[in-house]
């Protein structure tokens, strides 16, 4: 199954968010995180993404009597393979981007749930800006943006640090190319 029709899923998105910044995680730690799913919905979206390739099993240990599988994902699985991208139709993007855009709510949501929401303290930010960039302006911007979360990638947890979901969408705006200023 194409990644494409595998992520469009806000269960199955949730769980592949569950595991960014390299973690390793069993269905009981997934089921702690996403208490709001059910047992059986978060057992059968795991038992999809695994059989992907999404998901990798990583460990196994008995517990009372049960196989108990500890999970990753390998490389870089939490996003739409360029492979899948050009094959995908405007619908397929529109779907794709509403699951992204739905998450992305879902986690705030989650987050001023928690009580005593503090967005300042915990750093929190959504913004939007209009910027002027000539494509090889852009290239480097998107290179920079890249190198700068490449270098935190490795970061283990500890040391004080706390997991931060940063979500990033470049979309071109406004005039079209050849409309400049309007």
């Amino acid at each position: 199954m194409k990644s494409v029709d595998l992520l469009p899923h806000p269960v199955r998105l949730r769980v592949v968010q569950a595991f960014l910044g390299d973690r390793e995680l069993t269905t009981g730690d997934l089921r702690a995180e996403l208490p709001d799913v059910p047992p059986a919905t978060l057992y059968r979206h795991v038992g999809v993404l695994a059989d992907a390739g999404v998901l990798e099993v990583v460990g196994e240990r008995k517990v009372r009597g049960a196989a108990e599988r500890s999970y990753r994902l390998p490389g870089a699985a939490a996003s739409v393979a360029d492979d899948d991208l050009a094959g995908m139709t405007a619908d397929d993007h529109r779907r794709a981007f509403t699951t992204f855009v739905a998450a992305l709510l879902g986690d705030f949501d989650r987050y001023l749930d928690r009580g005593d929401p503090d967005l300042v303290r915990d750093g929190v930010a959504y913004r939007q800006v209009g910027l002027w960039l000539d494509e090889a302006e852009f290239a480097e911007l998107a290179t920079e943006l890249r190198g700068a979360l490449q270098a935190r990638l490795a970061n283990r947890p500890g040391d004080g640090r706390r997991r931060r979901l940063v979500g990033l969408v470049h979309v071109p705006g406004g005039a079209a190319p050849g409309e400049v200023g309007r």
